[in-house]
Formats: C-alpha cells, sequence, structure tokens
C-alpha cells in the first residue's frame, strides 16, 4: 500500500510539473506577443497607415495617435486612406494640423477612395502626395452652417416659443425664433471666414494662386480626372502608387510591415447624428457638437 501510495505521489507531482512548465510557457508567449503588439523592447521600422472614414470629427484619441506617431523613430512613413464626405471644420483642421506636424519628420501620401470631400479634402492636402482614382469624388470646398425656422409649424400646434436673451446674436441661428437680418450677417461672416481659412490652406499646399484657388473653391465636387487637371491632386492611382511614390521619392523601404494606427470607431455615433442629412433636416443640434461643417451633401 505505501508502496502504490508513493507511485501515485510521484504520478500527481509529474502532472503538476508539466502544467506548471506549460502555464509559464503559455505566458511567456502571450507577454512577447502583446509586447510586439504594443511596440515594446520587439520594436522594429514600419509604414504607418491611417484610415479617415465617415465623418470627421474633433478625436481626441485619433489626435493623440497622430501626436505620438510624430515621436515614433520607428515609423518611416505614413499612408492616408480617405473614403469621407467630410464633417466639422474643427474636425477638419485639427487633423490636418496633427498631419502637418507629421510630414515634418516624416513622409506622408494621401489614397482617396469613393470620395474625399470638403473636410476629407481638408486632410488630403496635408499630405506630401495625393493619389485619386479617376472616378473619385473630391473637391467640395466650402463651409455651410443651416438650420431651420419651426415656429410656423409651432403655431398650429398651439405651442408658442419665448426666449429671454442678453442680446439679439445670442442663440442664433435658433430654429425657434425667426433668423434676424442681423444674425444673418454675422452667420455669413462666419462661413465666409471658415472658407478663407480652407481656401488659404488649398493656396498653400496646392501652390495655386489665390485667384485660381477661389475659382475652385465655390462648393463644387471633382472627379479624380478633374483633380488631377485643375493640380488639386497629384496623380491616379491607389495604394500602389503611393508606395512606389514613397519608394523612389522619399528612398523609403516599401517592403517593411504595415500598421494600422488604431482608431476610435466613430461611425454609430456620427451616424446618429447626421442621419438624414440628405433629407435636409435641421443642423440645429449637431452646432452644440464643434462649430460649423464642411460637409459634401449628394442628393438622394
Amino acid at each position: 500500500m505505501e508502496f502504490e501510495e508513493f507511485l501515485e505521489r510521484r504520478k500527481l507531482k509529474r502532472k503538476l510539473i508539466f502544467w506548471r512548465i506549460t502555464g509559464i510557457i503559455f505566458f511567456t508567449i502571450l507577454v512577447l506577443l502583446l509586447l510586439t503588439r504594443n511596440d515594446g523592447f520587439v520594436n522594429k521600422d514600419y509604414i504607418a497607415e491611417l484610415a479617415v472614414v465617415n465623418i470627421i470629427i474633433n478625436d481626441q484619441n485619433r489626435n493623440k495617435a497622430l501626436s505620438d506617431l510624430v515621436e515614433d523613430k520607428y515609423a518611416k512613413a505614413l499612408i492616408v486612406y480617405i473614403n469621407s464626405p467630410g464633417g466639422t471644420v474643427v474636425g477638419g483642421e485639427s487633423l490636418y494640423s496633427n498631419l502637418r506636424d507629421i510630414s515634418k519628420k516624416k513622409p506622408i501620401v494621401a489614397v482617396v477612395g469613393d470620395l474625399a470631400t470638403s473636410a476629407g479634402y481638408m486632410a488630403a492636402i496635408a499630405s506630401d502626395q495625393i493619389y485619386a482614382r479617376e472616378s473619385s469624388v473630391t473637391g467640395s470646398i466650402g463651409v455651410i452652417l443651416q438650420t431651420a425656422n419651426i415656429t410656423g409649424l409651432l403655431e398650429k400646434v398651439g405651442i408658442k416659443a419665448k426666449a429671454i436673451k442678453s442680446s439679439e446674436l445670442k442663440a442664433q441661428p435658433n430654429p425657434l425664433e425667426p433668423l434676424s437680418e442681423g444674425a444673418n450677417k454675422v452667420a455669413e461672416d462666419l462661413v465666409k471666414d471658415m472658407h478663407r481659412m480652407f481656401v488659404d490652406m488649398v493656396v498653400d499646399r496646392r501652390k495655386l494662386t489665390k485667384e485660381n484657388a477661389l475659382r475652385l473653391s465655390d462648393g463644387r465636387v471633382y472627379t479624380g480626372r478633374q483633380a488631377l487637371k485643375n493640380g488639386l491632386i497629384d496623380g491616379i492611382g491607389g495604394k500602389k502608387e503611393a508606395l512606389n511614390w514613397l519608394k523612389e521619392n522619399k528612398s523609403i523601404n516599401i517592403k517593411l510591415p504595415l500598421k494600422q494606427i488604431e482608431n476610435r470607431n466613430q461611425d454609430t455615433f456620427i451616424k446618429n447624428l447626421f442621419r438624414g442629412f440628405s433629407q435636409k433636416i435641421n443642423f440645429y443640434d449637431g452646432l452644440r457638437l464643434d462649430g460649423l461643417i464642411s460637409l459634401w451633401q449628394p442628393l438622394d
């Protein structure tokens, strides 16, 4: 009985040793994988990729990721894939500024998908080179402020809105009261000033004359072919052409691994916020986001 008990204990001990070793090996592999993913001690050179899709807002997570990329010595270049109708002016401006900061230390190429309009185009011109397909839609260089006057509707259902304000221009535009002449002038000046800012970006980045930039910045959209002809993009193509440009003009090893910059998915929130834009619904609530928008709104 004592011998059988000895054998049983010895067998159990071997099992424990086996599972301990297995656990240590598994834990070590897990740590190595995490370190590799999070750029621990297993760092190596790479080409960064950023996807700019859907509506563009002032995303703090994306701002932080791009700010970190500036000082990342392992990131040798950045390819920005854009498929966006635009977004808020502040969102486009912050993305533009972050990309310009990166371009001071490493080359950036923008690749346009189906469309890069309004704030999407603002992001594109922050790069050193822009490629688009012949049928890509781009341009729409402009700014828009939308509101609605629903006082007539409210009166029909017996509701009369009342606001006590410190001045006429407070909380204007406001769908609960008519837009006064003074408020309309202020809103127009606001839109025009932001449009001038956008045009100045185009003049600076695309090396156009102010006259030519203004001619192209009347809000219209362009196909990739038209954009190339007008100097709004640099070439027709996609990822392949972007990589070749990095190789031939910036001496980047295009065999380096590609690494996607992590970016928060804004799709659900933004889709809900801007749902029904094509039906021209009131934009009043959207103004609380971060101001005016630069967004292409094709009709259904």
